[in-house]
């Protein structure tokens, strides 16, 4: 586990040079984003969930994060790195999430919300498959690893002469402690959030979590510049990355008991368990609930109006023991679009 380093505002300014103000904003290709306030590096960063972790920054409600994070292998790999090096990567700092931040106010049965302003790339990235690891682990038995170049400027990454993905950097871990003195793997998705894996966090998200301890030590990695739903083999293209969200109590929602988040286009809940029915019948509660507190339906019309406009996705299949669902719900069909 790296060093700890506790940054109250006045002593990011003294020392960082920040103001702490959200009114500063900085321009660049033709979006607006938050300045930001805090700086958290990858030497702030652990791999486990934990209300034992100590906060790496503390900060007050409303706060301009700024946050570096490092590849799933923790520099393990390279960009020069070949197939022969997956049988040396060591799975004990896998995951490496950059945090925890304290937020004050924050108390258990609160929501932290988490607005992710902006997602910038690194300069490259990996993909591959890890024997025993992946939805299809029984076929494909032999390591695999494949690198790319990441131009931070192109829409697109080149993954041969023909095909081309598009360039969607999200972060595939995000959560808060959970109220448990262990240690927990970060591979799978909980009720703090954690491995959720799901490719529409993309910049312009916020994501809602419930928090469990004082402060809810919230975390962020394990970043993707892209993936599509399920990741199938297991991994995306793992990339570090430069993150700039903004972090908020919320008061009143209890009704939130897993992470849920929301676009300009649509509200969208989760539901992990171990079997994709279980995960499926969990989301589709989770949007009856939201339903009904926030929009003033019964439950019959929230379970209808589910069956006629909800979207459900596999957000993904591969981090054991849970899998991920999501259901999405327009905010045109919602009325408030």
């Amino acid at each position: 586990m790296k060093s700890r380093l506790l940054l109250t505002g006045s002593l990011c300014a003294l020392l960082l040079g920040c103001t702490p103000t959200t009114e500063e904003k900085i321009h660049k290709a033709e979006k607006v984003y938050p300045e930001p306030q805090y700086t958290l590096t990858t030497e702030h960063t652990h791999n486990k969930f934990s209300s034992t972790i100590e906060p790496a920054l503390s900060v007050p409600s409303g706060a301009i994060i700024e946050a570096f994070t490092e590849e799933a292998t923790d520099g393990q790999l390279a960009l020069n790195s070949t197939t022969a090096d997956v049988a040396n990567v060591s799975f004990e700092p896998i995951h490496p999430i950059t945090g925890p931040v304290h937020v004050e106010g924050a108390e258990p049965g609160d929501v932290i919300a988490v607005t992710l302003h902006k997602i910038e790339a690194g300069e490259w990235g990996w993909t591959g498959i890890f024997p025993g690891f992946g939805y299809l682990a029984d076929e494909f038995t032999e390591p695999y690893l494949k690198t790319f170049a990441i131009d931070k400027d192109s829409e697109t990454i080149r993954f041969n002469d023909k095909i081309r993905l598009p360039l969607k950097p999200f972060p595939g871990v995000m959560g808060v402690a959970p109220a448990t003195d262990s240690l927990l793997s970060t591979i799978p998705p909980r009720a703090n959030g954690g491995n959720m894996d799901d490719p529409h966090l993309v910049e312009g998200t916020t994501v809602y979590f419930p928090v469990f301890v004082e402060g809810g030590l919230f975390s962020i990695g394990d970043t993707h510049a892209t993936q599509g739903l399920g990741e199938v083999s297991g991994t995306a293209i793992e990339a570090p990355m430069r993150i700039i969200y903004e972090i908020r109590v919320i008061k009143g929602k209890k009704y939130l008991a897993e992470p849920q988040y929301e676009t300009d286009d649509y509200y969208a809940v989760t539901g992990f368990a171990p079997s994709i029915d279980g995960a499926t019948k969990k989301a589709i509660g989770y949007m009856v609930d939201y339903l009904e507190a926030e929009h003033s339906l019964s439950r019959e019309e929230a379970y209808v109006l589910c069956s006629l406009a909800g979207d459900l996705h596999i957000a993904e299949v591969v981090d054991v023991p849970n899998m991920l669902v999501t259901m999405h719900m327009s905010k045109k069909v919602l009325g408030i679009k």
